[in-house]
């Protein structure tokens, strides 16, 4: 039996409120079993079929037989080739080393990626900001990250899952109904799931990569914060005024919320600006030339500076200045031109949090476990993080002898991801937070901590190696 477990929605509840906690219904049933799995994954999206490609590519593993069930049919990006998708992922070194040891990365190549080198970081009520660059041990600049369209990693996936289509099988179109899950007998080998087209299947290890909806998790009863932001992510597909090298990723903290400027080609650039749901109504509204405007503004304005702050700045530059001649000063983001036809769009954000990502025979990955502020990119990067920590875990498992699904190993699975995670979600929050004010002495002492940041390189080295996992 595993030892009993503290549930993380108490330590979060202090740091959310307003929170809900959200329950599911779970299910009982004799149907007779009509396919039987070692893993079933529920969601095909890009955290679920990275998680089946992993299975599917790993030696230790080539015995179990893997399911893919995905609600949606297969991503038709052929008859688009010529449009850019408005939701993106920025993928880090890390995500792009699991994407190519599953082979997957070879299939992003062939279609597009972007890649950055440097990230720019500043504030709109001040002066202050920090600048960000990846480099090797030789103090070579490397590549921080790529940008890659979501339906573009999606179509990847699929690609790679064909190839294995002799180890995973992969249902589209197909959505789930109904669990029963074998909370009270430890020893039941397996979980039963009916389908929504009658059929009913059975496995061992059940994954919900099913979103931050999720049923599985729902089904599974297990608790979730749930935070709303009162915000909107705007997003849209924008022409820049030069075509140049574009391997910057901007984002600036306005009072409402970030706005980040993410390059797609050398004269294209996506945007996510995180802003109040009300304002962001409005922005998706404006008429073309109006709405650029008022990006351009909200990208280089002179927008809530007071002259407390820009004083404080430029005091710190200067000695900054004096102490590193070679300190570069602040940068301004390309101009916008237009924005693409069909690509402006709005999506509520929230924050998910889900108590347990593990149970007897049932693991949660990606936004089924947990969803954080877009405001760091690291969303779908913690998702393949999760994909990577829970393949270990299985590896060792089935080397050992013993079952996969056990509580005992996914207990270390969900050990070590909410560890991370939690870190990552409280900073997020916390940074949101603090950007999201106008109040002088805060203004000030976030803009002298971004310029302290900036000139302390140890400091900004461990931050990227960290962002670059």
């Amino acid at each position: 039996m595993a030892p009993p477990r503290m549930s993380v929605c108490k330590s979060f509840s202090s740091l959310f409120k307003g929170s809900s906690l959200k329950f599911g219904k779970s299910w009982v049933s004799n149907q007779h079993r009509r396919g039987l799995y070692d893993v079933i994954i529920v969601g095909g999206g890009m955290v679920g079929s990275a998680l089946a490609c992993a299975l599917g590519s790993d030696s230790k593993l080539q015995d179990k037989k893997i399911l893919v069930l995905e609600a949606g049919d297969k991503v038709k990006l052929e008859e688009n080739l010529g449009l850019y998708s408005n939701r993106v992922s920025t993928i880090s070194p890390g995500s792009q080393n699991l994407l190519e040891n599953i082979g997957a990365w070879k299939h992003i190549e062939n279609m597009r990626a972007k890649s950055f080198r440097r990230m720019q970081v500043w504030d709109a009520c001040g002066d202050g900001y920090v600048t960000f660059e990846g480099s090797d041990d030789l103090q070579h600049e490397v590549v921080m990250g790529h940008v890659v369209e979501n339906n573009v990693l999606v179509k990847a996936l699929e690609l790679q899952l064909e190839e294995l289509k002799s180890k995973i099988d992969v249902l589209y179109k197909t959505k789930l109904k109904e669990i029963q899950i074998p909370w009270d007998n430890e020893n039941c080998n397996w979980i039963e799931i009916a389908l929504e087209d009658g059929q009913t299947l059975s496995t061992r290890l059940l994954v919900g990569a099913d979103g931050h909806n999720s049923f599985t998790r729902k089904q599974a009863d297990v608790e979730c914060i749930t935070y709303d932001y009162k915000q909107n992510g705007v997003v849209a597909t924008l022409g820049i005024s030069e075509t140049t090298d574009n391997n910057v990723a901007w984002q600036r903290f306005l009072p409402n919320g970030p706005i980040a400027l993410l390059p797609l080609t050398t004269n294209k650039s996506s945007l996510v600006w995180s802003t109040t749901t009300e304002e962001a109504m409005k922005l998706v509204s404006l008429p073309e030339r109006q709405f650029v405007e008022t990006l351009n503004e909200a990208l280089t304005g002179d927008l809530e500076n007071n002259s407390i702050s820009r004083m404080a700045s430029h005091l710190m530059h200067n000695a900054i200045s004096t102490i590193q001649p070679d300190y570069l000063g602040l940068q301004m983001p390309p101009k916008i031109e237009y924005v693409e036809e069909n690509s402006l769009a709005s999506f509520p954000l929230g924050l998910n949090q889900a108590s347990y990502y593990v149970k007897h025979r049932l693991a949660l990955i990606g936004d089924a476990a947990h969803r954080i502020h877009p405001l760091a990119g690291q969303g779908v990067n913690l998702g393949f993080s999760d994909v990577q920590c829970l393949v270990k875990e299985l590896r060792l498992a089935a080397v050992d002898g013993q079952d996969i699904g056990s509580l005992e190993h996914l207990l270390k699975y969900e050990t070590a991801r909410q560890r991370e995670v939690t870190l990552m979600m409280a900073a997020t929050h916390g940074l949101n937070s603090l950007f999201s004010t106008s109040f002088i002495p805060l203004v000030v002492l976030r803009n002298l901590g971004f310029q302290l940041t900036n000139a302390l390189n140890p400091l900004k080295k461990q931050i990227v190696q960290y962002a670059m996992k």
